[in-house]
């Protein structure tokens, strides 16, 4: 079942779907995708939420678990069109998703990016605040001139060593040190949210579905690749 955002769209909006995992107020996260050249659903169904759809977007509130869980059902359907270059944005437990599993709890995640999520080694847990971003080169971020960021976390992603390439930017917290944004191709991770990281956090989110935009319109884009192969 899905619910539609905008109700009367432009012919020429990019269709965004956000897949709801049924966790939490999605209010901020759509207020910052909505413009007038875009038309936001809500969907629950994992197969569905890939189906006619220009871009796809994974929240940032919840666990791991019962989001795997609502995965379950269509994660192969929605892994296949991220492979064939969907352009997704996975926020903080979406980014989480983005790997193959969590320590927070039981589930398969989309295995988009090879390694696993583990709790924070810290004191502080969850992280709860505003933290920089280091050695970013995620032409997004870049765009957006985003180097701070608002986490609300207690677990982080940690890629296995041959997937270190695909970390565009880190923080730390305490003394640990973990991926703050993740790219592989159209597929973007962030562990912090973007729609709560003010100005430069909306313009991210922006720049990223401009970034789609350009390519639902068949135009070549150095932001987004096109597929997962080689990126």
């Amino acid at each position: 079942m899905s619910e539609r955002i905008s109700i009367h769209p432009p012919t020429s909006s990019l269709r965004v779907t956000v897949f709801d995992y049924g966790a939490g107020n999605l209010h901020s996260l759509i207020k910052s995708l909505e413009t007038e050249q875009t038309t936001v659903r809500v969907e629950t169904d994992s197969a569905l939420a890939v189906a006619e759809t220009d871009a796809l977007i994974l929240p940032g509130v919840g666990a791991f678990a019962p989001a795997a869980e609502r995965l379950a059902a269509g994660r192969v359907v929605m892994k296949q069109a991220l492979e064939r270059g969907l352009p997704c944005l996975g926020i903080c437990l979406g980014m989480q998703l983005l790997f193959d599993g969590s320590d927070e709890g039981p589930g398969d995640g989309l295995g988009i990016i090879p390694g696993r999520v583990t709790r924070l080694s810290a004191e502080r847990v969850p992280q709860i605040g505003w933290n920089r971003l280091e050695d970013v080169h995620e032409p997004l971020a870049l765009e957006a001139a985003l180097d701070v960021a608002y986490y609300a976390n207690s677990f982080v992603c940690r890629p296995v060593s041959t997937a270190l390439p695909l970390v565009m930017a880190w923080s730390e917290h305490e003394s640990d040190r973990f991926p703050a944004i993740v790219r592989r191709g159209a597929v973007v991770g962030v562990q912090f949210h973007p729609e709560k990281s003010s100005t430069p956090g909306v313009r991210f989110v922006h720049a990223f579905l401009d970034a789609a935009r350009r390519q639902a319109d068949g135009r070549p884009d150095a932001t987004l690749g096109s597929s997962l192969e080689g990126g």
